[in-house]
């Protein structure tokens, strides 16, 4: 392969970007779905919860939408648009969170590929094993090689493993819908022996994190906007995406109240899917689904890598970040935040060894990480509204704009309430040495480091991180 002269020959097309949101939002999260929803609550919270999340979360695919239209010098999407309404270092936090958010989701890819292959395999275990961790180390560096070798090539070997994994679901699906009881879909329905409002409101929270895990990813073909080859698809790749992921979570996780008790889809060993799948047409359709699944972890794996390699290098090219990260090599792929990102998640691969849960910590913990940069976007969203900056006098679409930006803006505020203290703590932990980048970026360019109000504010987040860091050593929170 040629080196790539040019970035004119990277761009993307639409279906090039709907295959971006689509392989970074499908991924590990639909396997687990069955048992993730079992062991928290019934079909009537699991409702609840999908409309809470798909309504939040279809209003911040317009406000991406949005923002794209109203703002289109800003190409960077989730880190341009916190940077542009909130300053330099909280446009760094989001892009350093959002980062974070990318390699954990990726540690939470490669945790599930090794736990698969631990049902056939016992020396993989449950995806932790010395064994797992090594044999994911060097996958970790395969896809690193793959990467180095250019953003296009990656992200159409990305959309082939996304209609690889989309077909396997919908016979999921078809098995799913023929199997379907619905006496047994009532029976599962409050979630409790007898019915109980409300226990409904404490299930429907359990839930909440789980089901930001399963959206993040929305934002791919924002965050990659510089690479479009229209500016209008950006918006289009984001809803089109988001409606056909949402369609699949939701059927997905109802349609298997109806074939399990809730008892036996809470015992279910992770991918629960398969054990849905198995449950149905014997072990063949577990062997299926497993298989399925490890084709959609490793698309899934690549999207995220090419997203936390792309937000870095944005934040760099913008000089947030210290400026070995806008490095590009031959191939224009952004070298230097690729071996920063996978050094990282190597880092954080390691420390699954001692985790009790490694794949639920890193799939609640990107959905702790990422959900600031998502409230972020919302605020801007709202705030560009509110002001009528890009609007016309007496522009409808103003109005409009400004209740999705509200209502986006609450939702990303009450997902981080329903998550607790534990993970905003975590993140806390995570987010204090990140700011070391930041710093770096401001020493090049011989700027103060901080303004008063964003002293203030890391001032805060180092609190947050020491009493996180208490908190682990006395045994009050864990991993």
């Amino acid at each position: 392969m040629a080196p790539l002269s040019n970035e004119t020959d990277q761009k993307l097309s639409r279906k090039a970007l709907i295959a971006l949101v689509v392989g970074s939002m499908i991924g590990s999260g639909i396997f687990a779905l069955p048992a993730a929803f079992g062991r928290t609550t019934g079909a009537l919270g699991a409702m609840i919860a999908w409309t809470i999340a798909g309504t939040g979360m279809l209003m911040l695919a317009f406000v991406f939408q949005a923002l794209s239209h109203r703002k289109p010098e800003l190409d960077a999407g989730i880190y341009a648009y916190a940077r542009a309404g909130f300053g330099d270092y909280i446009g760094f936090a989001s892009a350093v969170g959002y980062w974070i958010g990318c390699c954990l989701a990726d540690v939470a890819c490669l945790v599930l590929i090794k736990a698969t292959l631990g049902q056939f395999f016992a020396v993989f275990g449950d995806g932790t094993t010395p064994v797992a961790i090594a044999a994911a180390s060097v996958l970790l560096w395969g896809v690193h090689i793959l990467l180095l070798r250019g953003i296009k090539s990656a992200a159409a070997l990305n959309t082939i493993a996304t209609y690889a994994k989309i077909i396997p679901i919908l016979l999921f699906l078809v098995a799913a819908v023929l199997a379907f009881d619905s006496k047994l879909f009532f029976a599962n329905f409050w979630g409790t022996k007898t019915p109980d409002v409300s226990n409904v409101a404490a299930q429907v929270r359990g839930t909440m994190l789980l089901t930001v895990f399963v959206f993040v990813g929305i934002e791919g073909a924002s965050v990659y906007s510089r690479y479009a080859e229209r500016r209008t698809d950006i918006g289009f790749a984001t809803l089109a995406g988001f409606l056909a992921v949402l369609s699949l979570l939701v059927l997905v996780t109802l349609l298997s109240y109806g074939v399990l008790p809730r008892s036996e889809l809470a015992n279910l060993a992770t991918p629960s899917m398969a054990g849905v799948m198995e449950s149905m047409i014997g072990r063949p359709g577990g062997v299926f689904v497993s298989v399925a699944l490890l084709i959609s972890i490793l698309g899934n794996y690549l999207s995220w890598s090419l997203l936390a390699a792309e937000i870095l290098h944005s934040a760099a090219i913008h000089r947030t970040m210290p400026s070995f990260l806008a490095t590009v090599n031959a191939y224009k792929v952004p070298a230097g935040a690729l071996w920063l990102t996978n050094c990282v998640i190597q880092t954080f691969l390691l420390v699954t060894w001692f985790a009790e849960y490694a794949f639920t910590l890193a799939l609640k913990m990107t959905s702790a990480m990422t959900l600031i940069p998502y409230f972020l976007v919302a605020a801007y969203g709202l705030t560009i509204a509110w002001t009528g900056e890009t609007y016309r006098a007496g522009e409808r679409a103003r109005v409009v704009d400004w209740v999705r930006s509200a209502i986006a803006t609450f939702y990303a505020a009450t997902m981080v309430y329903a998550g607790g203290l534990k993970f905003l703590l975590l993140s806390a932990i995570l987010y204090a040495p990140g700011t070391l980048l930041f710093v770096l970026a401001k020493r090049e360019r011989k700027e103060a480091i901080f303004k008063r109000s964003e002293a203030v504010f890391f001032a805060t987040i180092v609190i947050a991180a020491c009493a996180g860091i208490s908190a682990l050593l006395i045994g009050a929170i864990s991993i």
